[in-house]
């Protein structure tokens, strides 16, 4: 076998493994809210500026469209938000937090610090947790350009 075909060389495997990990760590935080770690992802946008379009979700997402809608909706049936068409173009749909929704930005203020408890980081650690970050901005970056030029995009 070539070196180069080992599991443990892989990139992608880390960054699946990470990510799945990363994951089920947040479950346990996002139980009590009543939210799966995709919806959390949606308020997150929407906790950061309310009245999107649901492209302007999936784009901030980096999801299709048509990946997000069902979520969407979901969400709403769950009274989270609220769905509606737009006002100068009523092909879009405006999505925007309920009362339940926007009460749930107050309850969700310790995610974050519990995820880094999580980490059991220090510190020093979190330093580290920067740096992971802009390291994977970088690769988000690099990947979606080339995925917008395989597209055409």
């Amino acid at each position: 076998m070539t070196p180069s075909l080992k599991l443990d060389n892989q990139l992608c495997f880390r960054l699946y493994t990470a990510s799945r990990l990363i994951t089920q760590a947040y479950h346990p935080l996002l139980e009590p809210l009543g939210l799966t770690y995709p919806q959390y992802l949606v308020m997150l946008v929407l906790w950061e500026r309310d009245n999107q379009t649901v492209g302007d979700i999936a784009r901030r997402l980096k999801l299709e469209t048509n990946t997000i809608t069902p979520l969407i909706k979901r969400m709403e049936q769950a009274n989270l938000l609220d769905r509606s068409k737009g006002k100068t173009d009523s092909r879009q749909t405006i999505v925007s937090l309920s009362w339940r929704g926007r009460e749930l930005e107050e309850r969700a203020q310790q995610i974050p610090e519990c995820m880094i408890d999580t980490l059991q980081c220090t510190t020093d650690d979190t330093s580290e947790l920067k740096q992971m970050a802009n390291l994977l901005d970088k690769l988000i970056a690099r990947l979606d350009s080339r995925q917008k030029n395989v597209n055409g995009s």
